[in-house]
């Protein structure tokens, strides 16, 4: 996306670009919306977000002369064709400086679409009834607190020091408020092998707005292949990433710790949009061979809307302990293999 910055000669200096706030999608007005009222004086080359917070836009134009007829009309003045909208407008020019390479990619709100082998998702995998069932019963049992979220753990703990758990110290059956979510796996028809499969272990995340979760892969050697997430109470971006060479945590005992080691790797990025209710399974390429991945937003831009996260995102991620090695086809991303 291109970035824009005050134009060096200031604010009264003409440019192709404008600055406009009091408009963008998180007003009701698309992106689309805003080209077609300035194209009524002149070629638009582009609209594009000039921040996130889905009000202020930069409207580009062909040349300088449209640009400076649609100051001259638009500024400081109600628009009609904005829902009455007063916009404030001011002069901008492209930036030259570094491209930010961790802009955000197309999402999708269909597993289909990223093309990642063994990926699924299943929206409103459970009722607006079972959901709020679900978080009172998770709401009346004890909270761990970690750094920034909480959490719980059924089953077997979840060690976030050695990313593996601990099979010698089993916490007991799954508790029976999940029994619904797994007759409903277990009927999955597009997975026949979830029917034979007892899932033992659950881990509940508490989000609060703005916090995410840093890329990684689960643990090859502490679970079996199919991972579930069921995503409750507020919505968020997951993206994937498929580095060019074998990534694994190792002995990493920190979240800083994985990211120094895959900064400035090649990799391929993919998102999906996780609404509440949904069903996320990661099987196959998926679970083994992307790092999956929640960005650190307040606001998640998905296609031309900003959906801002709700005061909290509870997450059930449920999953099977394995028994020995992991023998997946992806030994470059292996601890087992390595």
């Amino acid at each position: 996306m291109p970035r824009f910055t005050s134009p060096k000669g200031g604010e009264d200096a003409s440019s192709h670009h404008l600055y406009v706030a009091n408009c963008g999608p998180a007003v009701g007005f698309s992106h689309e919306t805003i080209a077609s009222v300035f194209g009524m004086y002149g070629e638009v080359e582009g609209v594009y977000a000039a921040d996130e917070s889905g009000t202020r836009v930069i409207v580009s134009y062909h040349d300088k002369s449209s640009s400076q007829a649609a100051m001259k009309a638009l500024n400081r003045h109600p628009c009609s064709s904005l829902g009455g909208r007063t916009l404030h407008i001011q002069y901008s020019v492209q930036s030259l400086g570094k491209v930010n390479n961790t802009a955000s990619v197309p999402v999708s709100t269909s597993a289909s679409d990223l093309d990642i082998p063994g990926l699924y998702l299943m929206h409103d995998f459970v009722t607006p009834q079972e959901e709020q069932e679900l978080l009172a019963a998770v709401d009346d049992r004890s909270w761990y607190h970690l750094a920034k979220r909480r959490v719980q753990h059924y089953g077997y703990e979840f060690c976030y020091d050695i990313r593996n758990v601990n099979t010698n110290q089993y916490l007991g059956e799954l508790p029976s408020f999940m029994s619904p979510v797994l007759q409903r796996i277990r009927s999955f028809q597009a997975l026949s092998r979830a029917a034979d499969m007892s899932l033992d272990q659950l881990t509940v995340n508490e989000y609060p707005p703005g916090v995410g979760l840093s890329p990684h892969v689960d643990t090859h050697s502490a679970f079996d292949e199919l991972i579930f997430s069921l995503s409750l109470a507020g919505p968020c971006i997951m993206e994937f990433r498929k580095y060019t060479t074998g990534v694994w945590q190792g002995n990493s005992t920190s979240s800083s710790d994985l990211e120094n080691q895959i900064s400035g790797l090649n990799f391929v990025k993919k998102a999906i949009y996780l609404p509440p209710r949904s069903l996320l399974l990661m099987s196959g390429e998926a679970r083994y061979a992307w790092h999956h991945y929640i960005p650190h937003h307040k606001v998640d831009k998905v296609n031309d809307s900003l959906i801002r996260r709700s005061a909290r995102r509870v997450s059930f991620t449920i999953r099977k302990v394995r028994r020995g090695p992991c023998r997946c086809e992806f030994p470059e991303y292996c601890d087992s293999q390595k």
